[in-house]
């Protein structure tokens, strides 16, 4: 075997391997680059996804003609002034390796003016192969070119996704650097996608927010609750969505170190660990965070793209952001996603009922006279001034009534209009809570609203001095599987807590003595098979506390207020005045809404008013 040195060219392809994996890449590196140079406006231009055209402006410090000579060759940057900086990184880029590698697999073009030059300078490298600077003619800042991409390496080619796919991951990388930096004006267009460009906006939570909802959406911003919190030199701030504004995929968490984007699993870890007690499996949370920590206790050179970091204290990061959650979702524990009181609005639009089929007033045999039939919309318009005719009018054909549809209608105690939640008018179908606010009205679920009571208070409970037992007279004997009994009995302990005591009773069964005496009468039976469901999906590196949530949650569930039940005025009334001042009473233990909330301007605007 015989030891060779690597051409300088083929070094560089090497390079650019690791650090330009796709355009997105590049579009990374080049803007990063921007954002360093002080840039307050920057252009980000692409073509086939990328492939085809690459072209970021900037209005930033600039280039000395000696500098962009300098700035094509490996490893060489202006962000390390010392050896002793690398220990010590405030800047996003750092390795000196973006342009070079980027100039070795296509065919780029740099201009920029520093403002000590009389005039603006530019340069090509071509498959590795740089020109001499020249004169050229461009405002202050810098222009970055790139052609071509992976046309020196084709066999990179081949692995290129389509593109739409290529364009897709350039938007999501200038999405994630416009979210670090709310105080820059980012501007991105391509053939591929229309046109869009993201103002400066004020400093401050309320810039950031705006930012964040002018990328994330309206349904963010108006759902977003406000992180803030820092210890020994670390600080996190930032926006976290309610727990009834979930995402089906951890797409939409963007985390943030020293306004770098990173994928990082202590961070992820810490974000799933304070919701973990609010959102129902397969759910995830949306959050925009950003970490500040001193660049001596971040170690963000493990990764040649830079997108994981390593922290020097692990604990006090993840504590932090974890507490950090929970303080703001408490806070906020009483509201509810704004976006359940739109769907609700939007589905009594008329536009939004199909005609039913299979039944029509007309003739049915408790129509007091004989109707004339109308046209259908096939027929003649000649009697289109009968408005029942006209098909948005289908709204109307609500079937035969349902003998469950029953309404309790109460009479508002004045003073209880001026709370959050109302007070208590009707129960619709045994289950649905109406009450009417001094300016809109509320539709409350008594079992998740019930639910999520019963939950804290065992909480509370397990941390005031345990949760109180009652004693069963004739122990309940359950039958189940010999696995389920076994998993059951090994639990014993955990389960006791929440003041549930079973021991095993034979090979296939278990006998129940002591039952939670906050729960009230229940089917005991029906609570341990579900707690034994739940028990064979756990894992045993789950952490006791999450645990015990678990079965707490599973009890809750026993405990309240049951579908189907008729309240009286006074029980729904309390129920909603105890919602009001229990922690996170807006969601139920699986993270669905307790209530929906209708503003009278959305109800009068419904019907035409406004």
């Amino acid at each position: 075997m015989v030891v060779r040195q690597l051409s300088e060219a083929l070094v560089n392809r090497i390079a650019a391997g690791e650090v330009v994996e796709r355009p997105a890449s590049a579009v990374k590196e080049l803007v990063e680059n921007a954002l360093d140079a002080g840039a307050k406006k920057i252009e980000i231009v692409t073509d086939g996804g990328g492939r085809r055209l690459i072209r970021v402006t900037d209005d930033g410090c600039g280039m000395t003609r000696a500098d962009l000579d300098l700035s094509v060759e490996r490893h060489a940057t202006s962000k390390l002034t010392s050896d002793d900086d690398l220990m010590a990184i405030s800047t996003l880029g750092f390795r000196g390796e973006a342009l070079p590698s980027i100039g070795s697999v296509s065919k780029l073009s740099v201009m920029t003016r520093h403002a000590s030059e009389p005039h603006a300078w530019g340069l090509t490298v071509e498959a590795g192969v740089k020109s001499e600077p020249a004169p050229a003619a461009f405002n202050a800042g810098t222009r970055v070119e790139v052609r071509d991409l992976f046309y020196a390496t084709p066999a990179r080619l081949k692995f290129m996704k389509s593109e739409r796919a290529e364009g897709e991951a350039v938007r999501e990388v200038v999405r994630r650097l416009a979210m670090s930096r709310p105080d820059v004006s980012f501007t991105l267009a391509g053939e591929e996608r229309a046109h869009v460009t993201w103002a400066a906006a004020l400093p401050g939570p309320a810039g950031r927010l705006m930012r964040l909802g002018d990328i994330l959406g309206a349904d963010f911003r108006e759902n977003a609750v406000e992180v803030s919190a820092g210890r020994e030199g670390l600080y996190v701030e930032g926006f976290a969505a309610l727990p009834t504004y979930t995402r089906a995929n951890s797409l939409g968490q963007y985390l943030f170190v020293n306004d770098r984007p990173v994928r990082d699993k202590l961070l992820v870890g810490a974000v799933h660990a304070a919701y973990a007690d609010y959102l129902p499996r397969g759910r995830y949370p949306a959050v925009a965070l950003f970490v500040t920590i001193d660049p001596r206790e971040v170690d963000v050179n493990v990764h040649p793209a830079k997108t994981e970091v390593r922290f020097r204290d692990p604990g006090l990061v993840r504590s932090l952001i974890h507490g950090a959650l929970r303080e703001a979702l408490t806070r906020e524990a009483g509201r509810a996603a704004s976006t359940g009181g739109d769907a609700t609005v939007s589905a009594f639009r008329p536009a939004a009922s199909a005609p039913r089929a299979g039944w029509d007033w007309r003739r049915s045999p408790s129509a007091p006279y004989p109707v004339q039939s109308f046209p259908s919309q096939g027929q003649s318009r000649g009697n289109a001034a009968l408005g029942l005719a006209e098909a948005a009018q289908a709204v109307f054909d609500v079937g035969p009534a349902a003998a469950s549809a029953r309404v309790e209608t109460i009479a508002p105690a004045p003073d209880a209009l001026d709370k959050p939640l109302g007070a208590a008018r009707a129960q619709v179908h045994d289950n649905y809570i109406v009450s009417q606010t001094r300016d809109g009205l509320v539709i409350v679920d008594q079992h998740a609203a019930h639910e999520r009571l019963v939950y804290e208070r065992l909480k509370a409970a397990v941390e005031r001095d345990g949760v109180a037992r009652q004693i069963l007279l004739i122990p309940e004997i359950v039958e189940m599987d010999e696995t389920d009994v076994e998993r059951l009995v090994s639990r014993a302990d955990e389960l006791g807590k929440y003041g549930l005591v079973l021991e095993s009773f034979g090979p296939g069964a278990v006998a129940v003595r002591e039952t939670p005496s906050l729960l009230g009468e229940i089917d005991a039976g029906a609570l341990v098979r579900d707690l034994a469901e739940h028990l064979a999906e756990w894992d045993d590196s789950l952490p006791l506390e999450r645990r015990l949530m678990h079965v707490a949650a599973t009890m809750a569930c026993h405990g309240s207020v049951r579908s189907g039940r008729r309240l009286k005025a006074e029980e729904m009334n309390a129920l909603l005045r105890e919602m009001e001042v229990t922690p996170n009473a807006g969601q139920c233990n699986h993270g669905r809404p307790t209530y929906v909330e209708l503003k009278l301007s959305d109800i009068e605007r419904l019907f035409g008013r406004k």
